[in-house]
């Protein structure tokens, strides 16, 4: 492995235990950001009165910049901080934005501000910590896959927990002490997991001492450390204001999909004729896994509305009461589902490739966008068999199923298409053009969320229903265009990638 810092800093230590320290604060990480994530839009529609149209967007805009962000903050682990430096920096300033969001205020301004401080601590945090995934095992790819099986298991690991725990200490605390404290406490609760993870780095530090980038293995530049910070408080200004202001939210999701699409042609454009067919087949596929987010975004917005006004929260089997949820719980059953269904998959995978019926990449987003259409039907269907507009909490256990399904098949293989069909120079700028272009469909997903927009004096769950089911099904009608769009390329996509298999 090429690291500038002393060999005698990592003598004794093995991948192992270096890759579980990483894991460990990438588990945290993530059980602060989807304990956050499951509660967001009800606390801006119960706790600060939004309307559902401005909520759903506002998060939308969210999702954006935390996903765009990245962008910029890998290149900074990279040539200016240094990988682990910047892992470690994105955490503390992710820890400083769950303390901010648990503040006990209704002021709005706060809010976009705590937000827009975890834009920029997840901006550096997230691709330097899976870049030092990547460091841990460089040259040696048989390890390197099973490592980020398990990397990813540890991000459903975390947001699995967070997301049954902050809802129930919410609603726990609001109905002790009669108030609305409890949603400050679980989003405090956030920043004690960010606290934790850090903690463990600090204990474990001599584990990941001898990994990171060239910056890594140089004294800290403090001049270097400060324009950063700098750049992060100008960066959380510019997103609180994005956030309040909806024009300029569109204009930059739009401004953003523009650079990134005009890059993408300039260099398909001036690319070698070995180069260009594969990407060409990476730009078809990232214009459809953009299309499957704005599905995704529906589980943090539209879906999680209707869970809080057309569900019935409680499971029962044969008129036996086994459990009651929380509305905001139900968004953990995406994260239960990847872990059940993964190893699922990686077997069909396994058989499927030594038998040599592996589907492609192209086929495999087909099938998953028509796995969405049928789990957004499956709710429009249920609103048929509705007792009083609630449904049955089963119904979202297996529409989340489907959606995570769906997500397997598309969002699980977006990475792995950009590594298979970009070349190795360009790998930088497209993952994070990947990103970019995630980030633009988080926001349309809320834009999308907003066709079930309900008014705050419509309470009648009869008369919210038809507009929740009404969304879902031309959601589903929407994902089975998108599918025939996909198996309509197929045979472009292998044109396309017998090209660009030819030219390696």
């Amino acid at each position: 492995m090429k690291n500038d810092i002393p060999l005698a800093a990592g003598q004794g230590v093995s991948q192992t235990r270096s890759f579980m320290t990483v894991a460990l604060i990438e588990l945290w990480e993530r059980f602060g950001y989807y304990g956050m994530q499951a509660l967001i839009v009800y606390f801006m529609v119960q706790r600060l009165g939004f309307e559902d149209s401005r909520a759903n967007l506002v998060w939308g805009a969210a999702a954006a910049l935390i996903y765009v962000a990245p962008a910029i903050g890998g290149w900074i682990g990279d040539h200016v901080l240094g990988t682990r430096r910047c892992m470690i920096l994105g955490a503390l300033i992710l820890t400083l934005g769950y303390a901010l969001m648990a503040v006990p205020t209704t002021n709005t301004w706060m809010t976009f501000s705590a937000l827009g401080v975890i834009v920029v601590g997840n901006g550096l945090f997230k691709p330097n910590t899976a870049n030092l995934v990547r460091k841990i095992y460089e040259g040696d790819d048989s390890k390197m896959d099973s490592a980020f099986t398990m990397y990813y298991m540890a991000v459903n690991v975390g947001s699995t927990f967070s997301m049954l725990a902050t809802p129930w200490i919410k609603d726990h605390i609001n109905a002790t002490w009669g108030s609305n404290l409890g949603w400050h406490v679980a989003f405090a609760v956030c920043s004690v997991g960010l606290s934790i993870g850090l903690l463990t780095v600090g204990v474990l530090r001599q584990t990941i001492g001898h990994i990171g980038s060239p910056p890594d293995a140089r004294p800290l530049d403090v001049k270097k450390l400060l324009a950063v910070l700098a750049g992060g408080v100008v960066a959380v200004a510019a997103s609180a204001v994005i956030l309040e202001y909806q024009w300029l939210a569109r204009a930059f999701v739009y401004v953003a999909g523009i650079v990134v699409l005009g890059i993408f042609f300039h260099l398909i454009r001036t690319s070698a004729p070995s180069e260009r067919a594969g990407l060409i087949a990476a730009l078809v596929l990232t214009l459809q896994t953009v299309f499957f987010f704005i599905f995704y975004q529906q589980m943090s917005t539209s879906l999680s509305l209707f869970a809080l006004r057309n569900v019935d929260l409680e499971f029962t089997v044969l008129g036996s009461h086994l459990w009651t949820w929380s509305p905001a719980q139900f968004q953990a059953l995406n994260a239960i589902w990847i872990m059940v269904l993964s190893p699922v998959l990686a077997l069909v995978y396994t058989r499927a490739g030594n038998s040599g019926k592996d589907l492609s990449i192209a086929g495999k987003f087909a099938l998953g966008f028509a796995v969405v259409a049928a789990g957004f039907f499956t709710y429009g269907v249920a609103g048929q068999f509705a007792t009083d507009g609630l449904t049955s909490s089963w119904i979202m256990i297996a529409g989340y199923g489907l959606y995570s399904l769906g997500e397997l098949l598309v969002s699980g293989l977006g990475l792995a298409m950009i590594a298979r069909y970009v070349p190795a120079r360009m790998g930088g700028f497209m993952m994070g053009a990947y990103y970019v272009g995630v980030g633009i469909s988080q926001y349309l997903g809320g834009v999308v969320a907003n066709i079930a927009s309900v008014p705050r004096d419509m309470v009648d769950p009869v008369q919210t229903l038809p507009v929740y089911t009404n969304l879902f099904n031309k959601l589903g009608i929407a994902a089975i265009v998108c599918t025939l769009i996909a198996l309509a390329a197929l045979p472009l996509m292998r044109r396309l990638t017998a090209t660009h298999h030819s030219h390696q």
